[in-house]
Formats: C-alpha cells, structure tokens, sequence
C-alpha cells in the first residue's frame, strides 16, 4: 500500500482504497459523485486520493449497506448522526448481533452434517437454529402490507423441513444460475439472461402474499422494484455475487418486465 504524505497526513490512492475494501474504483467514484464519500485531494493526473477521515466514512458507508441500507437511506444517516463514534458502536453492537446468528446457523448445519453421518435422526428444533425468517416482517409489512406477511409467513411455516430445504435449494440454484450468466459475460437482453428473468418470476410468484402471487395485481411494477432493490440492498446483492452480479439481475428482469409484463389496468369509473 502506497501512501502520499502530505501536511494533513497521508492520503492513499483510489485503486488500493477499492482493493482494501474489497469494491471497485467504480463504486468509490460513484460514491464521490453522489456526494457520500468526497476524496481528500485530487491529484494532476486526475486520480483520486483519500485521507483517515475518508476511510473512517467508507467503513461506515460499507457497514450501513451490510445493514441492508441504499445510498439514498445512508446519506439521511449520515446527516441525522454526525457522531462517527456513536454511530460506529451502533454498528459494532449489530455486528455481535449478527456473528452470534451466524455462529448458530454454523452449529445447525454441523449438527445436521454429524447426525446425517451417523444416519441418526434430525431434531428439528435445532436444525433451524439461527435460521430467522421473521428478521424482514417489518420491512414485509412495510413495503407490502401486514396481509403479505400473514400470508407468506403462513405458508411458510406451514411446510415441512423438507419442504423448506427445497425450496432454498431452488433459490440458490437461481442464484447461482445467474451468477455464472453474468460471469460469461451474457447480455441482460439475451436468450440467457431472459430465461432466467423467467424463473425468477415464476418463483416469486411461488410465494403467497406477494403481488407477484394473486390475480389483478401490480406484476411488473413489483418484479421492476425488486429489480431495483436486488442492487440497493447489499442483504439481496449478496445473492447474485455482489453489486455488479445485481445489476446484470437488474437489467435483465427490468428487460423481461418491459417485454412480457403488462402495466395494471386503471380503476374503473373514477377519473384518468
């Protein structure tokens, strides 16, 4: 790592600030130009540079979008809490949240790899350890109403552990489907890529309680949001190999959306 000295202390430049932190020149400068995340100096060249400050905001940048946070919600953080080491605290008790889930998700899956060794039987109950549906029920209910979460929520518990490993494997599969189609360099509006758009709506149209899943209701507009929201929440990105991987999900369901998705019909009898 290359630092420049300077009367303010060292700065570094934008490409090991984006290998550090495990993103992309891109996503620094797109960071930049929407204001969240300001080089300390631009250098003659025109390469950006950044000082500790600038890396103390990145981290919190980051942190938030692991939080599930698109930029928009992240700049109104940033405004609203301007003390970086409450908001970092913040951030680390979520963190221990988090690190005590996944160390029992851990724990279930190797209890479940023991016990089918020894050709045993599955205890249920901690098999499903860590493992917590209901963390998105606010945000469900939220964004699609608290009869979308009862529905869902029901038909979800009403499935056997059979039944529910099924149906993750077919959205990891979808997953990794996708994943490999954005690696080989597919375009978002070809054969490839649409199919999978395909899948992917005929599986969310698997779930109950989505718009996707009754008659009369705004498909596109939901395939169209979650397309967008596949890129804006770093929770979704995750699925499809990080922000690039969702934005080839993105263009392609947006594509499909366009092309075999019809707009709802207006109301009848009230004014257009």
């Amino acid at each position: 790592m290359d630092a420049a000295e300077g009367k303010a202390g060292p700065d570094w430049a934008i490409q090991d600030i984006a290998r550090m932190a495990g993103t992309t020149s891109r996503t620094l400068r797109h960071y930049g130009d929407i204001g969240l995340l300001k080089p300390s100096r631009v250098g003659s060249n025109g390469y950006r540079y950044y000082d500790a400050a600038a890396l103390l905001q990145l981290q919190r940048i980051l942190l938030l979008r692991e939080l599930g946070l698109g930029l928009p919600a992240i700049a109104e953080v940033f405004r609203r809490q301007t003390d970086a080491v409450e908001a970092l605290s913040h951030h680390l008790e979520w963190l221990g949240q988090e690190q005590d889930r996944l160390s029992r998700q851990m724990a279930s899956v190797r209890q479940t790899i023991e016990t089918m060794k020894r050709g045993g039987g599955m205890v249920a109950e901690k098999m499903f350890d860590g493992f917590d549906h209901t963390q998105y029920k606010d945000e469900v209910e939220e964004r699609w109403g608290k009869d979308a979460y009862a529905k869902s929520d029901a038909w979800w518990r009403g499935m056997d552990a059979a039944g529910k490993q099924e149906w993750k494997s077919a959205a990891e599969k979808l997953g990794r489907d996708w994943i490999a189609a954005a690696g080989s360099g597919a375009a978002p509006d070809g054969a490839e890529a649409q199919d999978l758009a395909r899948r992917q709506v005929e599986w969310l149209s698997a779930i109950p309680g989505t718009p996707a899943a009754g008659q009369g209701g705004d498909l596109k507009g939901y395939v169209s949001g979650l397309a967008e929201m596949y890129v804006a929440d770093a929770r979704f990105a995750a699925n499809y190999g990080g922000e690039e991987g969702a934005a080839f999900v993105r263009d392609a369901l947006l594509v499909y959306a366009d092309r075999n998705l019809q707009d709802p019909a207006p109301p009848t009898g009230g004014p257009r």
